[in-house]
């Protein structure tokens, strides 16, 4: 009997230290996202409300400028071409390049295949500042819009990864894992100790039933 008991301290031992850890990763990986924890939380809560009768304020946009750029035949040909041209000689690098499917538009309209030209919707710029353009296949003028964004708005717009640039996808993105790592650790943590009937009959159980309950009335 004596001798089972080493094997078991270890086992014990290791369990411990497990636990040790994975609390320690849960409470770095809080302390690295509550912040950012604040702002989506808060950005979130704005956007669910934004629609009915009474939204709640999402910031303002306004536009600020507008300038008209004639475009050179071997740029209007693609989208992918116009936006290059943007980029080299006006210094607006797109971000987003919009194109419709083959026929979606006027297939939706009732109008025969080849009734209009497509058209081309790119935009750019940061959170704060921001441009877009409408360009229809074979025209040969541009016209940009900036727009500047209050601080309201611009928050929202990061928050749907909008004008934030590769450094805040990165930042968003380690966010976003960390907000899925510290789930599964709290998860287990709350665990640990508890009988299956204990977890049915607790605060995770219960919130469970009722995300459950609210997803199949949505989704219905």
């Amino acid at each position: 009997m004596a001798a089972s008991t080493p094997p078991v301290r270890g086992a014990r031992s290791a369990a411990n230290a497990r636990y040790r850890f994975i609390r320690q990763l849960h409470l770095w990986l809080g302390a690295w996202g509550a912040i950012a924890a604040l702002l989506f939380g808060l950005t979130g809560l704005l956007m669910n409300h934004r629609f009915g009768d009474n939204p709640w304020p999402q910031g303002k946009s306004e536009e600020v400028a507008q300038a008209r750029f004639a475009v050179p035949a071997a740029s209007a040909g693609s989208a992918e071409s116009l936006s290059m041209w943007l980029r080299d000689v006006h210094g607006l690098d797109a971000h987003t390049i919009r194109k419709p499917k083959p026929d979606e538009g006027r297939k939706r309209e009732g109008k025969p295949a080849g009734a209009e030209a497509p058209k081309w919707n790119l935009s750019g710029g940061n959170a704060r500042n921001s441009w877009s353009a409408e360009f229809t296949a074979g025209s040969d003028a541009i016209t940009v819009k900036h727009s500047r964004q209050t601080s309201l708005a611009a928050l929202n717009r990061l928050h749907k990864g909008v004008g934030g640039g590769l450094l805040w996808t990165l930042l968003s993105d380690s966010y976003a894992i960390a907000m899925i790592v510290l789930g599964i650790s709290g998860i287990w943590m709350w665990m640990r100790g508890r009988t299956p009937r204990q977890m049915l009959f607790s605060v995770m159980g219960l919130g469970l039933a009722v995300l459950a309950s609210v997803m199949a009335l949505a989704l219905s």
